[in-house]
């Protein structure tokens, strides 16, 4: 039997949920890169594009190195690892770039050379 019960968290965790929402949130109104998915995590903040030409404009933004996971159903992920620019207290908010493309088509030379095993 399924049970719908929500999930809490902590207190610290939700803070810094927000925190992370917010800070990406201030870049990308700064920046305008392309953002149609943003899922904020304690430890990250989670963006999901459309099109491999989106991440590598990420990239060329903010840098950062990718990883390419072999997916299913002739899909792969690729996630750019990057992150905001440095805010007034030092500290910085992780990043994970997000998209998935079709077996065999084309992705930017430019994310195909940062590419990390």
């Amino acid at each position: 039997m399924l049970s719908s019960q929500p999930i809490e968290l902590p207190l610290a965790d939700l803070a810094r949920k927000r925190d992370n929402e917010l800070a990406v949130g201030a870049m990308l109104d700064y920046l305008a890169l392309p953002a149609p998915t943003m899922t904020p995590r304690p430890d990250a903040v989670h963006i999901t594009v459309t099109d491999a030409r989106d991440l590598g404009a990420w990239m060329y933004v903010l840098g950062g190195t990718v990883r390419h996971s072999a997916g299913s159903d002739g899909v792969a992920l690729w996630t750019l690892h990057t992150a905001t620019p440095v805010r007034r207290d030092g500290s910085t908010v992780a990043i994970r770039v997000h998209v998935a493309v079709v077996d065999g088509e084309d992705v930017l030379t430019e994310v195909r050379r940062s590419v990390t095993a």
